[in-house]
């Protein structure tokens, strides 16, 4: 009896991956980054509806998740037993996985501020950072603990790690970052490690956005506690942040 309903899951689930729209759905979201139904659709070559089923159909076997961010819906894979069967189906079948190509102005794609927390590619690449060095654990569905040495690395910096965790917010979680369409750190403990980087002068706050700058001694201190190296800012950035810095001495 198992062993025919494995069957008939086997089945189901490859005759969802077999539909061409489906199976470019998929594809379009193996590198990670989440994307809306309309995106999707048009991926897929499809009408709008026509995606909002398949997407339905999808999440019902269990191969993408739905993420809402306040008004935004937002389509990733359910996890990564999914790419890995994907990734063993586009070997077989020679396909190339497409990257994702932000539109985000770059000031604001590096770093910026989400509600309380850090947001943009230096705050994805914090998280991605933190989970792959166990620091950061699933605890189950959008929530994370902090390992032992996780806790060590944040109280280092003067985080008190225990009176977040005693607060009614919601401790740590993924927060998906709508430039990066990956997650970042979000959170109690995504607020405390943003006003620990702005009070070590880590980043500095933009007076007329929510963009952040990362500065020089940010620079080397997130390399050197974090272990990681951070691209360098867009041109845009990096002239913004200096003319900032003129106009402010003058």
């Amino acid at each position: 009896m198992n062993e025919a309903h494995s069957d008939i899951g086997v089945s189901q689930v490859a005759a969802a991956i077999a539909e061409p729209a489906r199976t470019k759905i998929l594809c379009s979201l193996m590198d990670g980054h989440a994307r809306t139904s309309t995106e999707l659709a048009a991926i897929a070559e499809v009408s709008a509806s026509t995606a909002s089923a398949h997407l339905a159909k999808l999440k019902d076997l269990a191969l993408v998740r739905l993420h809402v961010q306040g008004r935004h819906r937002y389509y990733s894979l359910a996890d990564k037993r999914v790419a890995q069967a994907l990734e063993a189906l586009m070997v077989i079948g020679q396909n190339a996985v497409p990257e994702y190509q932000s539109r985000t102005p770059g000031r604001l794609q590096f770093a910026r501020t989400c509600y309380d927390h850090m947001a943009g590619t230096l705050a994805v690449l914090l998280h991605d950072r933190m989970i792959e060095a166990g620091w950061l654990q699933e605890v189950g569905e959008q929530l994370y603990r902090l390992s032992d040495n996780g806790e060590a690395v944040l109280e280092g910096l003067g985080i008190e790690v225990r009176d977040l965790a005693m607060t009614r917010r919601r401790f740590a979680c993924p927060c998906l970052d709508w430039s990066m369409r990956r997650p970042h750190l979000g959170g109690a403990l995504g607020a405390a490690l943003l006003q620990t980087a702005i009070r070590r002068k880590w980043v500095t706050q933009d007076l007329d956005s929510r963009a952040l700058a990362l500065t020089a001694l940010g620079r080397k201190e997130i390399s050197a506690r974090f272990g990681l190296v951070v691209p360098a800012e867009s041109p845009v950035t990096a002239a913004h942040t200096k003319n900032r810095s003129h106009q402010q001495t003058l």
